[in-house]
């Protein structure tokens, strides 16, 4: 189309684009005018005129077409031109950048690699480039997760673990301070991976006009291809967990097929599932459930096999690192009243060893049964008053206990348990829990997952009471607090099986953000036959909100229609106090950034340092011990960031391939606040090939942000040319000619004809 364009108006699109229209001829515009006014309007006043057969509206028809064939005589007359800035040749300097990026030796359907394309456009010889060198002065850089000068294309390794476009042009924009710069060049699949957006690199090129011209390369079109996109794993859980982890996968050209997702833990076999690819373009998300037993740094492959015909194979895998932990976590579950409710959950956990279920149960007013306590001082005044003695446990339950009981101190200090300390607050079902019990216009209204409803006052328990059938939700069906057993199809048929329990509480709705796992429909009772919401979560500051909103789960394993070696009840309350504590974090916590390298690149060692009421410490010595993978041990110590209260970092740069441990321990005036563990998993990255395809509309994005164009590897020619034209530096003007277009005289031509034509149809030649 570009080609039939120029033919017709002598120059390519482009320059009509940049240039701008006006007429080139010295006589004044009024004086032609006028002269073809004098000379047309009598030629055109006889073909008014009655004349031979003519009609009026042959006259008119004639009249027009004459008309028609003046004004382009009269247009080419005035010499139509284009006024253009064209860049002056070798006084301006051009920046062309190559990814080094391990996604360049990607092949492509028609059998050579991104690789051999990019060396073929960069190479001084090529005819592109020594059109470029005619008119700049040419810099080259090389880049991937890093950039730099290179004098020949020699020093390509395309070896880099990432893709950092917006660091890349960021550098070579830089290097060219104080010199006139016309654009950069930047050849690339555009698999951008950095953490940072590009869009923040263009600002400043835009405000120094310097335009960025975009050759993509790699195929559009992903062809045959298997991925595993994500992994969602957490950091830590507890020894013996039941874990479900969604896995992302998307497929291209295997819809239908069914495959073998394996995860591995170090090289051994944890599970295999089998699932079914989608539709072309459609991800699938993939429960796969395990339990990891043994404590400590795990290493986790989630892996597809490869499949006949796809090309990207290193792709079909993701690793991740969990931290599996053998301790024992506290959880306080007080309760107003003396009901079975806690005799069976205590017996339901009774086994655990990674989970102390402390009870304060009050059996009188002012009185209380303490059991499973650490000592004889513990909750010896009851509910805790003290910031300190609350944020010990790492998870509340409270049963049925009203609300007046508290202070309002001790309500906002429930709800800072779980917004600042980041612990998880549930509330379990009972006549005095919820609305029913006063919580409506508290502070913590706004903690829990569910709209509260104020009940009818005259109502008693009895006339509120339902009878509920709990299932679980889509996000239930796969979550690890109510899988009660192995599979998700086993666990929905287990839940299906199930007695009803009942429920005094008006439930209903969630809040926006909340998420339902359990729902229950009313099967009896006089209450609200509306749908009940049995068990919810949401997120709320630095923690999380739970209500289970039934009163008797110890139906289900007391209830004759339950087989005696029914595991139900047990492993719902396993698992459910297991995700209660499974992300609440500790007063000494410590992550890496990233969480994996490659060896010989740095990571941020962070640790935010608290103290028992988890608020902030500045001053403490925080010292890392890091643990390489062939046993040497490496004292890091960290600085207090004085930006951020309780923040303190330090870099490090791993040496190996491996796990490097890294253990944290915090003093203040030699008391020690706190220790954590975490790790950094050095590996060669597979970020760059994933999501092979070529990366265009990021590669267009750029150069329409920054004023420059888009090449395929096709039309590359085009850019020195183009570059002519549309680049920035020092420029001058110049004129170029329209009155000897094509189309100027195939137009003339064709109104001439159409005039003989008329003529000789009408019979007046």
């Amino acid at each position: 189309m570009n080609e039939v364009f120029e033919f017709l108006f002598k120059y390519r699109p482009l320059l009509f684009q940049e240039g701008d229209f006006s007429l080139l001829s010295p006589w004044p515009l009024t004086l032609v005018a006028g002269v073809a006014a004098l000379l047309g309007i009598p030629a055109l006043l006889t073909y008014m005129r009655a004349r031979g057969k003519s009609t009026r509206i042959d006259r008119i028809v004639l009249a027009g077409l004459r008309t028609a064939t003046l004004l382009i005589l009269f247009f080419i007359v005035m010499q139509p031109g284009l006024v253009l800035t064209s860049v002056v040749p070798q006084r301006n300097f051009l920046a062309v950048l190559v990814d080094d990026s391990r996604s360049m030796t990607i092949d492509d359907a028609d059998g050579t690699s991104r690789a051999e394309k990019a060396a073929t456009i960069a190479d001084p010889s090529s005819p592109v480039m020594q059109a470029l060198a005619e008119r700049f002065t040419l810099r080259y850089f090389r880049f991937s997760s890093n950039v730099s000068r290179m004098e020949s294309l020699s020093e390509m390794t395309y070896d880099g673990s990432g893709t950092r476009l917006g660091s890349a042009l960021t550098y070579a924009h830089d290097e060219l301070q104080g010199v006139p710069v016309s654009g950069l060049v930047v050849i690339s699949d555009g698999g951008d991976n950095a953490d940072e957006p590009v869009g923040d690199a263009l600002l400043p090129l835009q405000a120094a006009s310097v335009p960025v011209y975009t050759v993509g390369l790699g195929d559009e079109d992903p062809g045959r291809d298997v991925q595993i996109s994500r992994v969602d794993v957490p950091r830590t859980t507890l020894a013996g967990s039941a874990l479900v982890v969604n896995v992302l996968v998307n497929s291209t050209g295997y819809r239908g097929r069914t495959v073998s997702l394996v995860v591995e833990d170090f090289g051994r076999i944890v599970t295999t599932e089998e699932i079914t690819l989608p539709d072309d373009g459609q991800p699938l998300v993939a429960p796969v459930s395990f339990t990891l037993n043994t404590p400590g740094v795990r290493e986790l492959s989630f892996r597809i096999a490869g499949q006949d015909g796809e090309n990207v194979l290193e792709n079909n895998v993701r690793e991740t690192v969990v931290h599996v932990r053998d301790r024992k976590e506290k959880v306080l579950y007080f309760e107003g009243e003396p009901r079975w409710e806690v005799k069976f959950m205590r017996l339901a956990v009774s086994s655990d060893e990674n989970v102390q279920l402390v009870v304060l149960q009050r059996t009188a007013e002012n009185k209380f049964l303490r059991l499973n306590v650490d000592d004889a001082l513990e909750l010896v005044s009851g509910f805790p008053t003290t910031r300190e003695e609350l944020f010990q446990y790492r998870a509340l339950i409270l049963g049925s206990i009203e609300a007046s009981f508290f202070t309002h101190d001790q309500l906002d200090m429930i709800a800072d348990f779980v917004s600042s300390r980041g612990g998880t607050l549930m509330m379990v079902g009972g006549r005095r829990a919820f609305a029913e019990g006063g919580y409506k216009g508290t502070p913590l209204e706004d903690v829990l997952p569910v709209i509260l409803e104020e009940p009818d006052p005259s109502s008693t328990p009895t006339d509120r009471l339902v009878f509920v059938k709990a299932s679980p939700t889509p996000a239930g069906v796969n979550h690890s607090a109510t899988r009660v057993a192995g599979t998700a199809e086993a666990s929905a048929e287990r839940w299906d099986s199930l007695p009803p329990v009942t429920t005094t509480n008006g439930v209903f709705d969630l809040k926006p953000g909340a998420t339902a796992l359990l729902t229950g429909e009313v099967t009896d009772g006089p209450g609200d036959d509306r749908d009940r919401v049995i068990l919810a979560s949401q997120r709320y500051g630095r923690g999380r909100s739970v209500v289970l909103a039934v009163q008797d789960t110890w139906v289900w394993q007391m209830d004759s229609s339950v087989s005696l070696d029914d595991q139900s009840h047990e492993t719902f309350w396993r698992q459910l106090l297991r995700w209660l504590v499974a992300e609440t974090p500790d007063p000494v916590e410590v992550a890496a950034s990233p969480e994996s390298v490659e060896a010989g690149n740095a990571v941020e060692l962070s640790a935010q340092v608290l103290d028992g009421g988890f608020l902030e410490v500045n001053g403490a010595d925080v010292v890392a011990s890091v643990t390489a993978p062939d046993g040497t041990v490496e004292e890091v110590p960290l600085e207090w960031s004085v930006e951020t209260d309780g923040r303190y970092t330090a870099p490090f740069t791993p040496g190996q391939d491996g796990i490097f441990e890294v253990a944290v321990e915090a003093r203040r005036d030699s008391v020690v606040l706190g220790t954590a563990e975490s790790s950094v998993r050095v590996a060669p990255s597979g970020a760059e090939y994933r999501d092979p395809q070529q990366r265009r509309p990021l590669l267009e994005r750029i150069a329409d942000d920054t004023g420059g164009r888009y090449y395929s590897a096709d039309d590359v020619d085009a850019l020195a040319e183009d570059l002519r034209f549309t680049g920035g530096g020092v420029t001058v003007t110049e004129e170029r000619d329209l009155w000897d277009m094509p189309f100027l005289f195939l137009l003339l031509g064709a109104l001439m004809t159409a005039e003989w034509g008329f003529r000789r149809s009408r019979g007046m030649v």
